[in-house]
């Protein structure tokens, strides 16, 4: 598959891990990828409900110690402006659907694959991190709201199903299991989908694709058996 050698991505399962603060465990990986001390923040997931402001200082406040200074894009008059003069962009976690949708309503999707075409750093967490594939279509989220359309920012040739879970064989839950469910996907849908566990992040660089942290990610592909995928460079 090829991958636009511009890109430059890192696309993250989650922003903490158990026993973890806010961006900690991937902190070192995050500074070095952006490259800079200045961070446009997306905050329009709002998990939890939580405010702009309020997911933007959360930010912030993770990042203080690095010396980046971190602005939400819901600061700026002109977002599209403000997208094409971003030195880094980060898309926080939280709904995906409302945020596509917000991107759509302020129409900002199409500003941002441009942005990303030329090079600018993306690293997006969760949510930030499904809309790097084709589609939304394997979010875990709740549909809260109803984007204009599925379609995600397109940089990856198939879906991202963060926050992957293996089936819990000591369980007493009858429901599907998030295999079943991408399945299920499958039987409407050709693209691929990789499913990252927790504390892993693919990191997409020179047209290549490295999946990092010391976990394997799960492959899975219309008709066929899913694989896993050792960290390292991912070869499709």
């Amino acid at each position: 598959m090829l991958i636009n050698p511009i890109y430059n991505l890192l696309v993250v399962s989650t922003s903490t891990i158990h026993g973890s603060g806010f961006l900690d465990y991937i902190k070192e990986d995050f500074v070095k990828f952006i490259a800079s001390d200045e961070l446009l923040f997306i905050p329009f997931a709002r998990p939890s409900g939580i405010s702009f402001d309020a997911y933007t200082a959360k930010v912030q406040e993770a990042l203080d110690d690095k010396n980046i200074k971190v602005t939400g894009l819901h600061e700026f008059q002109n977002k599209k402006k403000a997208i094409q003069e971003a030195k880094a962009i980060f898309v926080g976690g939280g709904n995906t659907f409302l945020l596509l949708k917000t991107l759509y309503d302020l129409d900002l999707v199409h500003q941002l694959r441009v942005q990303v075409g030329k090079g600018t750093p993306y690293v997006g967490t969760s949510a930030g991190s499904n809309l790097t594939g084709l589609t939304i279509g394997t979010t875990n989220d709740m549909p809260i709201v109803y984007p204009p359309s599925f379609d995600a920012l397109g940089f990856l040739p198939f879906n991202i199903n963060p926050h992957f879970l293996d089936p819990d064989m000591n369980s007493t839950h009858k429901g599907e299991t998030r295999e079943t469910r991408i399945q299920e996907f499958h039987q409407f849908n050709s693209q691929p989908v990789i499913g990252l566990r927790e504390g892993s992040w693919l990191k997409v660089n020179q047209g290549e694709i490295k999946l990092e942290g010391t976990l394997t990610a799960r492959l899975f592909r219309p008709e066929s058996e899913a694989v896993e995928l050792a960290p390292g460079l991912i070869n499709f």
